[in-house]
């Protein structure tokens, strides 16, 4: 019997990067650029004697080395840990008595980072509202979702925004559990706290690695959402697709 129903956050409940023509339409850069380029005008006005390209480079590499965190041990380093990263590349170490005035730089510079993924919200999946409000009469509801650079107090903000928050009651995000998907533990996390087994789950996403073959690792049920995006349903190994939120409830039923 289906008790909790789980669902991805970006490609699912919102559409990933539809901040990026609003941000064309206001004469901004993408987000990438913007990122990159508060980072290095950051560090050039700090340190005078390191260049730009030397700068740029070092961002560069924190997000390679957070990708390979991410994709293969399975856990998001947290946007201060990434610039963490970046000064590590420049050499950049507190002085002796020092270190809280460099702790207070980087997470200055953090903060921005992550308020610029919000600060332009991204459109929400057509029919999300209708359909997760009806479902929350009928099961409990969470989100598991990987964070990248918005935490997983953005993705709150987010929610709260689209008058959603009020329908989940648990939540896990990788920058707070220190997992990302498709670790089994933190899909088994899901079932610790709806108190349930994890054959009483059935997690929606878009991604077949993390969506897909994470929540069926621990004996959750799973769905794949194409509604934004079709990343490969013709080689699903879910037990269903959906193509919009209209027929998520029916799909849901059919699995219990």
């Amino acid at each position: 019997m289906i008790e909790a129903v789980t669902f991805d956050f970006w490609d699912t409940l919102a559409i990933d990067d539809s901040d990026e023509p609003k941000r064309v339409a206001l004469g901004l850069p993408s987000k990438a650029f913007a990122r990159s380029q508060l980072f290095v005008e950051r560090i050039c006005t700090l340190y005078p004697h390191i260049t730009p390209e030397a700068a740029t480079a070092a961002y560069g590499s924190a997000n390679e080395r957070f990708r390979h965190d991410w994709h293969e041990e399975h856990r998001t380093p947290s946007v201060t840990t990434r610039i963490y990263y970046a000064y590590e590349g420049l050499g950049l170490h507190a002085k002796p008595g020092g270190y809280a005035a460099l702790v207070r730089e980087i997470d200055e510079l953090a903060r921005e980072i992550e308020a610029m993924e919000i600060r332009i919200p991204p459109d929400f999946a057509p029919g999300v509202h209708q359909t997760v409000a009806r479902l929350a009469g009928e099961y409990k509801l969470g989100i598991i979702s990987d964070t990248i650079h918005t935490h997983g107090r953005g993705l709150r903000h987010l929610l709260e925004q689209q008058g959603l928050l009020q329908y989940f009651s648990y939540f896990i995000f990788s920058d707070e559990i220190r997992m990302s998907k498709p670790s089994g533990a933190i899909f088994r996390q899901a079932a610790v706290g709806f108190d349930t087994s994890p054959a009483n789950i059935v997690h929606i996403g878009d991604r077949e690695s993390n969506d897909v073959r994470g929540p069926l690792s621990v004996g959750m049920k799973a769905i794949l959402f194409t509604g934004i995006i079709d990343r490969g349903s013709t080689r699903t190994a879910a037990q269903a697709i959906c193509r919009n939120f209209a027929e998520l409830p029916d799909l849901i039923r059919r699995l219990d």
